[in-house]
């Protein structure tokens, strides 16, 4: 019997504040400020709806604070969805921090999330996509169950070297941080981690970021939403014929300028493209995979059933 394809879509729930951190920009005020809770779950919401899609949610602990923010996403999770880690803080630097603060931020976000939601998150993704061997230990302590941070995508991480450079010459100071080139040697299938955490091994299931066949293309949201519904089936099926498709978004992939995100038009192309435009990209997308045969599941589904 052949073994179906599967596939996921998940989605970084990253508040604003974070791309104004990415860009050196101060802090947003106003409806900005929460538009990813505000705007974007709803928008997520019925498109999950429209497509029959099971997604998973990565949330960061310090967001729930905010009792709209956690209520918001406690309906996520009673609607059937995946909440899972994304740290408490999301510290850009946290592969860089020493283990018993990566422990708190990873720990102190399962306790938030749990608090919120009433369910304990079970995987685990990196702020800015940045892992290390400490960090697998540490998610290994805390009883995660899969981590989907690995990103082995050439052009993704020239594009970011290149932007961090730029953001630096004009004075001011990302917050962002460059993994090490050690991650483009990581395998992009689903596996367990080794040591280092780029080499096959025994531990931690690892659902890496998804690139395309050959090329190794970005097959995320913000480059899948830039380039529009067509050039968004073609890169899709670049990725036909891997038995699974980790296909991740964020939140802002389904926001645009009109969101009250002016601030970030002059630094984000992607804000710049309509929100309809966006979401008949991802629909091209996931139509794409489903004539394939690709059936989706949530992220905790496919860790076990594709290691």
């Amino acid at each position: 019997m052949r073994t179906p394809r599967l596939a996921a879509l998940s989605v970084d729930l990253d508040e604003i504040p974070n791309y104004h951190a990415i860009h050196g920009l101060p802090p947003p005020g106003g409806r900005g400020a929460h538009a990813v809770y505000d705007v974007a779950l709803d928008r997520l919401e019925a498109f999950a709806g429209d497509h029959d899609l099971p997604l998973t949610l990565f949330a960061i602990g310090a967001d729930l604070a905010r009792d709209e923010s956690a209520r918001r996403l406690r309906r996520m999770a009673e609607a059937g969805h995946e909440i899972a880690n994304h740290s408490l803080d999301h510290l850009y630097d946290l592969t860089r921090r020493d283990e018993r603060e990566m422990r708190r931020q990873v720990e102190s976000g399962v306790m938030v999330l749990e608090g919120a939601t009433g369910r304990r998150p079970t995987g685990f993704r990196a702020p800015g996509y940045t892992f290390s061997d400490a960090l697998a230990r540490v998610l290994e302590g805390a009883g995660v169950r899969y981590d989907s941070s690995v990103f082995p995508c050439p052009a993704y991480y020239l594009a970011k070297a290149g932007a961090m450079t730029a953001i630096r010459a004009r004075g001011r100071q990302s917050r962002s941080v460059l993994d090490t080139p050690a991650v483009l040697a990581a395998p992009t299938g689903p596996y367990r981690l080794g040591t280092p955490y780029t080499r096959r091994g025994s531990g931690l299931v690892e659902l890496p970021i998804q690139v395309t066949r050959g090329l190794r293309l970005p097959f995320i949201g913000t480059t899948l939403t830039l380039a529009g519904a067509a050039r968004a089936r073609w890169l899709t099926r670049m990725v036909i014929g891997e038995p699974f498709v980790n296909l991740e978004l964020h939140g802002i992939d389904v926001l645009d300028a009109a969101d009250d995100l002016e601030a970030l038009r002059p630094h984000q192309p992607d804000v710049r493209v309509a929100v309809a435009d966006k979401l008949a990209a991802l629909a091209a997308v996931v139509e794409t995979l489903r004539a394939a045969g690709y059936a989706f599941v949530r992220l905790d589904e496919a860790a076990e059933r594709v290691v």
